[in-house]
Parts: C-alpha cells; structure tokens; sequence
C-alpha cells in the first residue's frame, strides 16, 4: 500500500485526514508535515536552491516527489524528466503541470541519458544502504551522457547516537521506516544516510571525482559527482 503517495494525495486535494507519521529504527516516531513536499522555490533551502541552478542540459529529477523541484527546473526551461516510483505522486505531478513524469523505480529504469542526475531531499536514500551506494553508482554511469553530472545531498546522522550506540555490523546511516496515515502501516523500508568522507572513499574507488558543493551548519552536504574518465 502506497501510503506516503496518499498522505500527499490528499495534502493535494485540501483533504488530509490525519498526520502522516514516520516511525524509525533509532527513536521515537516523527510528524511529517506533507506540506513541506509541496513547497515553493522561496520555501527551499539554500541547497537546493544551489543545486537547482547547477542543473545544465537534459536532466532527470529522480525520486521527484509532487514535482515541485522539477517544476522550477521547467519554469526555467530545463528539459526536465520527473521520475517518481509512488503511483499517487506521478498522478499529482501531472496535475501539477510537469511534462515528463515516468513511473518507475530508477533501478529498473535505462531508456534514456542525460546531462545532469538530480536526487534532492536526501534521494540517495534509496540505495538502502552502503553495497546499494556502490550498485546504484555503478548502475547510474549508464544514464549520464558524457561529461554528465550526478547531484545530491545527503547528511551525517553521528549525532543521533552515543558511541556505545553503533552497532558493529551496520554503517550507523542505515535506518529502518515506517509510514503510517489513518492508523495504516506501511511496510518498513531501508534508507540511506551517508557521510561525506564514506561516500567521497566509495565514489573515487567507483571512478567519480566527488565535489562537496555545500554544507551546513546541520551537517548536511550538497555533492556533485562526475565519472573522472568524462572530465
């Protein structure tokens, strides 16, 4: 059951009917306010503003949302494709006005190239963890024309623990969620926190050459990657 798509749905139509809540593997559960996935250019941080303007050529806006990063991006004549694996988020995306949505999940995906990759709101998250780091920028060099760029960003979530917290077996940036609207439980899925020293060893190990764009004061980074064999 798609249960974040239809929190947003319903954020969509005027008619939300209960909190969406995020349970997780490190506390306690969270509120997550749907409205934020609807926010305007002047509601963004500054790093995705900043992302958002480095983004050149044919683009693909993965783990798009409601659109609204893609949005701007055709309001400023980028030729942008949204790709969104929620049913319910492509339906309000295209209610919303963006021309190029593609249902899918990114893995499955390998039609077309593109200049630049955008991932934004943590979207790296969808590896799962650090070998679906690896595979997923192994999987993505396929999809990027020459001299193509990979952009997003991510954070280091150390300060969520103690140090007698880690646990030896996992990277401390898999966590484990649940959504839950109208008292229905999604099922729990993996997602990806990953700091930047971590990534930077992976991505040059992988071939990229890994840039820190920006990074805040809440230890959460913009990066932008290119295949060194491209530059």
């Amino acid at each position: 059951m798609d249960i974040y798509g239809q929190a947003l749905l319903d954020q969509y139509r005027g008619k939300l009917k209960s909190k969406l809540w995020l349970y997780n593997s490190y506390g306690h559960p969270e509120d997550m306010p749907v409205d934020i996935f609807f926010r305007p250019e002047a509601d963004m941080p500054e790093m995705e503003i900043i992302a958002m303007d480095m983004c050149r050529g044919k683009t693909l806006d993965i783990g798009a949302g409601v659109g609204s990063h893609a949005l701007i991006l055709q309001s400023k004549g980028i030729d942008v494709t949204a790709l969104e694996i929620s049913s319910k988020a492509c339906e309000i995306m295209k209610h919303r006005g963006v021309k190029k949505v593609i249902n899918t999940d990114i893995l499955q995906y390998d039609s077309e190239k593109y200049d630049t990759i955008l991932l934004l709101m943590n979207g790296i998250g969808l590896c799962k963890d650090i070998p679906g780091l690896r595979y997923f920028l192994d999987y993505i060099k396929d999809l990027l024309m020459p001299g193509g760029q990979l952009i997003f960003d991510s954070s280091d979530i150390a300060y969520l623990y103690k140090p007698d917290e880690f646990i030896s077996s996992n990277y401390y940036g898999e966590i484990s969620y649940q959504y839950e609207y109208q008292k229905v439980k999604g099922n729990w899925f993996k997602w990806l926190y990953v700091d930047f020293e971590t990534l930077n060893a992976i991505a040059e190990k992988g071939g990229w050459e890994c840039e820190m764009i920006y990074e805040d004061d809440m230890d959460q980074y913009l990066v932008r990657l290119i295949l060194k064999s491209d530059k």
